[in-house]
């Protein structure tokens, strides 16, 4: 936590800010290899990173000399017209986190997860796109597996032998684990005859897979010897979770702030959500939930409720002059047989970003699998509001299209998803706060009906319920199971979600927090665009104009925006 404290934004102008640009980004990549290959950088495809002890302070080293040279650039004028000053800021606000991470005991030194994610997409990333011939991906796939087992038993010398773990973050762990066992022994090869490999690279995969299932098994029975039953121990501290606001999501004010006005817009949406529910249904909020439950579409017509979703948001949309649409869309299509054994059991996304950097085309949704009895387990509202308008329309995707062409190098990757989070935690309040924007919109343009309506502001709820626990939590005033108890009371979560949900936002502080943050962001720029701007205020000329600025936090771009800096 030592690193020094937020730096004022470079004068980055010229062939300097330009090139040392190039070598935060040749940095960036090599140092996170499965990183570089979700973006569409494919020169690591066959690597991982080092986490070892040395490895970890070999790239400290290399970090804190980047933070220099890009010191060297800095400047007061937080206005700088250049798109690369930002980037410089983005850059140094990027470095310190990791370094702050690094230094830490939250995440490469302390949450095993953290490692079995990393493990396993950087074979699944290789597996999801046809950014080349399925051999060459097939060949890569091969180098990663064989660098499995060095990668994951570097874990004992970085983790150490006797530090307690979060009993949580061991059952992830392990989950993943098995899942990895999964993936190699009946995933892969039902990979391989999907995409036609040739029985001699096959053999080889397979060998090269029966190579590193005993790494997770290692793993597995290391896990298994942690001392950790029953610790807690997932508060990352409010110096830490400070510090991940102030320079992960450029907000200034203090946490008790925040979590003043999170808990009274709280308690406001939860009155609201019981007012609008009594009347859509008898018995109000579980009358509204037994008739969502209800309303699932048939077997024979689940792809197509995704696709009339998606093309009905799109010209609601384009009726209303939102914003510029992308040209390339998004596809439904089902599930891979490959990802079927584990998908439930991983961070596999139904909707991953495309690669910035591959060539862009048509993207491939991976609509959640049907039940074991056939049927489809999602209501209409969760596949219109979730997978049609925050994910796979509206939200993200038109989000990423912008994003990529963003004259800001930085903005048009931070935000892409990677094995367990996104690549910079800059770009989460952009990514996020936009997509839960984007179904504000959807309602405020007539796409949702009464009870979608009731289901979006239960969202809201859940919004700002996640936002008290990423602080309450982190900083200890709030524990595991305090934070379940508190979903499953004030939410009507099931258990079992309650705990994946305080789970996740015990393993990334800072990251619960950004929906809201984000969101909230860009309804206050609106509003005082609108003030300014009266009645010539254009929503299409404020959406693509905000969206222009790629993935960087959005209270950066109010910044930006306040004055006068072009993008």
């Amino acid at each position: 936590m030592g690193e020094s404290a937020a730096r004022p934004v470079a004068a980055a102008t010229g062939a300097n800010s330009e090139a040392l640009l190039d070598r935060f980004l040749e940095s960036y990549y090599r140092l996170r290899p499965v990183n570089a290959t979700f973006a569409g950088v494919h020169q690591f495809d066959g690597e991982l990173p080092d986490w070892s002890p040395e490895g970890l302070e070999r790239a400290v080293t290399e970090m804190r000399s980047l933070r220099q040279d890009l010191a060297a650039l800095a400047d007061d004028a937080l206005a700088a017209t250049d798109p690369a000053a930002l980037d410089i800021q983005l850059a140094d606000a990027f470095l310190e986190v990791q370094l702050a991470e690094i230094a830490g005991g939250h995440f490469q030194r302390g949450n095993p997860a953290l490692w079995t994610g990393e493990a396993v997409f950087s074979i699944v990333g290789l597996m999801l796109r046809p950014f080349a011939p399925a051999v060459e991906r097939a060949a890569a796939i091969e180098r990663r597996l064989g660098q499995i087992g060095t990668f994951l038993g570097a874990v004992t010398s970085t983790m150490g032998r006797s530090r307690p773990i979060p009993a949580a973050w061991v059952e992830r762990g392990l989950l993943e684990c098995r899942a990895a066992k999964r993936l190699l022994s009946q995933g892969l090869p039902e990979w391989c005859r999907a995409n036609g490999i040739p029985g001699h690279l096959a053999g080889r995969l397979e060998a090269a897979a029966g190579a590193a299932r005993p790494a997770f098994n290692r793993f597995i029975g290391w896990l298994r010897r942690r001392p950790g039953a029953g610790y807690d121990g997932s508060a990352c501290g409010e110096e830490f979770f400070n510090l991940l606001l102030r320079r992960g999501h450029f907000e200034r004010r203090p946490t008790t702030e925040l979590l003043r006005v999170a808990r009274d817009q709280f308690e406001d949406a939860l009155q609201r959500l019981h007012l609008i529910a009594s009347r859509a249904a008898a018995g109000g909020w579980p009358g509204v939930e037994q008739a969502l439950a209800a309303r699932r579409p048939p077997a024979a017509h689940y792809l197509a409720a995704f696709e009339r979703g998606w093309h009905e948001c799109r010209a609601r949309s384009v009726e209303h002059n939102l914003v510029a649409w992308p040209d390339a869309r998004v596809r439904y299509v089902e599930l891979p047989e490959w990802a079927r054994p584990v998908a439930a059991d991983l961070y596999f996304l139904h909707y991953r970003s495309p690669a910035p950097h591959d060539p862009a085309g048509p993207t491939d949704y991976l609509v959640p699998a049907l039940g074991s009895d056939g049927a489809p387990v999602l209501d209409t509202s969760v596949v219109k509001l979730n997978h049609v308008v925050h994910h796979g329309a509206l939200g993200h995707h038109v989000q990423n299209f912008h994003a990529y062409r963003s004259a800001s190098r930085l903005g048009r990757i931070a935000a892409v998803d990677c094995a367990s989070r996104i690549s910079m935690f800059q770009g989460g309040s952009m990514a996020e706060g936009w997509a839960c924007y984007a179904t504000d919109l959807a309602e405020e343009v007539g796409l949702l009906d009464h009870l979608e309506r009731v289901a979006q502001q239960y969202s809201r709820v859940r919004q700002l319920a996640r936002a008290i626990v990423d602080i309450e939590l982190h900083a200890a005033r709030m524990g595991h199971a305090e934070a379940v108890q508190f979903h499953i009371e004030r939410l009507r979560m099931p258990e079992q979600a309650a705990a994946r949900e305080v789970t996740r936002t015990s393993m990334f502080p800072g990251t619960a927090i950004m929906y809201w943050l984000g969101t909230d962001a860009i309804h206050g720029l609106r509003r005082a665009r609108e003030r300014v701007e009266g009645s010539t205020f254009s929503r299409r000329a404020f959406h693509d104009g905000l969206l222009r600025f790629g993935s960087m936090p959005v209270n950066m771009v109010a910044a930006c925006r306040e004055a006068g800096t072009p993008q």
